[in-house]
């Protein structure tokens, strides 16, 4: 389960329709806990440098390494990342699966038609799970797991 704010939840929605048709991303700080509830306290935009801006994320690699140093400074954690799916659903698409690098992190996905927030965590375990996507190579071990959004 993920602690999300209402502040940070608006900010992040109000990005991903101003960002449309193309997909918006960003890095979440805060607490993290691998097994448990993670609570988000930051939100750091980044822009997508994807080839494929409208169906793809990508977040440039020097603001990734200048976000962590910061939430390394303020002593938070990586919680995970967020991202937009313009004219898709707020799960993981097969593309979000392959990429997925940050085991047992969040990764925040807003749809934008209807507007919805959903959050999953990429998991390289074979624990339970109440919805998941495959992920990866498709093999039992990789998984996104749908997790509890609360405020």
């Amino acid at each position: 389960m993920i602690v999300l704010p209402t502040a940070i939840r608006e900010a992040i929605l109000e990005r991903a329709q101003e960002g449309s048709p193309e997909e918006i991303c960003g890095v979440l700080g805060g607490e993290y806990r691998p097994d448990g509830r993670s609570r988000v306290r930051s939100q750091y935009p980044a822009e997508n440098v994807a080839d494929a801006l409208r169906t793809r994320y990508e977040i440039d690699p020097e603001r990734q390494l200048e976000v962590f140093e910061r939430l390394e400074d303020r002593g938070e954690d990586i919680v995970g990342f967020y991202h937009s799916h313009p004219r898709g659903p707020p799960r993981p698409s097969a593309t979000d699966a392959a990429q997925a690098t940050w085991p047992d992190r969040s990764y925040l996905i807003v749809s934008l038609e209807p507007l919805e927030l959903g959050s999953w965590r990429w998991r390289t375990d074979t624990g339970s799970a109440t919805e998941s996507d495959g992920g990866g190579d498709g093999g039992p071990d990789e998984r996104f797991e749908r997790e509890r959004v609360l405020e």
